[in-house]
């Protein structure tokens, strides 16, 4: 998974909590994202990656 660049995989990440898919893939998704440290916003417009800063 470290191949899909960080927006598509925020964006998959929304895609599949929309549609409603299966709880595992969600949280393999969810998993990917802590790992990059990326943050997911509520909203599901503007769905853009962006980096945590310590």
């Amino acid at each position: 998974m470290h191949q899909l660049p960080d927006e598509l995989l925020v964006q998959s990440y929304y895609k599949a909590v929309d549609l409603n898919l299966n709880p595992h893939f969600i949280q393999l998704l969810e998993s990917e994202i802590k790992k990059r440290s990326l943050t997911i916003s509520k909203r599901y417009s503007n769905c853009k990656a962006k980096k945590l800063t310590s």
